[in-house]
């Protein structure tokens, strides 16, 4: 195994992302501040509790997964399109380094700055909401893992694109509507039972709702589900990464 060609594209992926700080760390948290705002303290006071969490520390878990699905997918699909719209990409390929290292280099970077973008924003969510973690372990381990499976997908997305707008295209008119609807701001418990039958088919329920569990104890579905569920599309976006280097779709055609 070529640890030295993973490391290398881990520490170049990484060094990116700190040229870009501001973007990267200080738009999503100041955008998740506004949330805490508005529906912590604003609405929240005003709402009676949910499961007996209060409305404010119940949307914590939600807006971190929100924030933690969007950059992760953000951050693998520009990190692999860059070399495939300025050429380097064919340097990468023909490098000593095997296709699973190429994905542990971009997918492990991506990951990472996901992970830490959702414990800072754990940390601003502790200024406006009090909230808890009685499952700290899980809170971790589904952290990392929807950020790893969620960065797999985002360089599907980054190998697919063939332009910078279809790069936005996902994200923002499938993964943000299905975090909203997800469960985020709400228990789906709420919903209407043919609503709520329907909400089941939104995969995000189950990511918000693990996530949540690991915080309060409480979830809209079982954990087992919920990780089950995570791992089913972990695989998926694995076995599309597979056929990916395969066939060499839109890397060398």
């Amino acid at each position: 195994m070529n640890l030295h060609g993973m490391k290398a594209i881990y520490r170049f992926e990484m060094a990116r992302w700190w040229r870009t700080l501001l973007q990267s760390i200080a738009s999503p948290v100041i955008s998740t501040s506004l949330y805490f705002i508005v529906f912590g303290s604003a609405i929240g006071s005003r709402m009676a509790q949910i499961d007996g969490v209060s409305y404010g520390a119940y949307i914590v878990p939600g807006l971190v997964m929100l924030s933690v699905l969007t950059e992760s997918i953000s951050n693998a699909s520009f990190g692999i399109y860059m070399p495939k719209w300025a050429g380097t990409i064919y340097e990468v390929l023909s490098a000593p380094v095997s296709p699973f290292e190429i994905v542990v280099g971009y997918v492990g970077a991506a990951a990472t700055k996901s992970v830490l973008l959702g414990l800072i924003i754990l940390a601003t969510a502790r200024v406006f909401v009090d909230f808890s973690i009685v499952h700290p372990f899980w809170m971790v381990a589904f952290l990392v893992l929807t950020s790893v499976t969620f960065s797999l997908f985002g360089f599907v997305i980054g190998i697919w694109a063939d332009g910078w707008e279809k790069l936005q295209i996902v994200p923002v008119m499938i993964v943000t509507p299905l975090t909203f609807l997800g469960g985020s701001f709400y228990s789906i418990n709420m919903l209407p039972a043919f609503w709520q039958k329907v909400t089941l088919f939104n995969p995000v329920v189950y990511l918000v709702s693990g996530f949540r569990w690991s915080f309060y104890s409480v979830s809209d579905v079982g954990i087992g589900l919920s990780l089950g569920m995570t791992l089913m599309f972990m695989l998926l976006c694995l076995a599309a990464i597979w056929w990916i280097f395969r066939t060499g779709y839109r890397l060398k055609k």
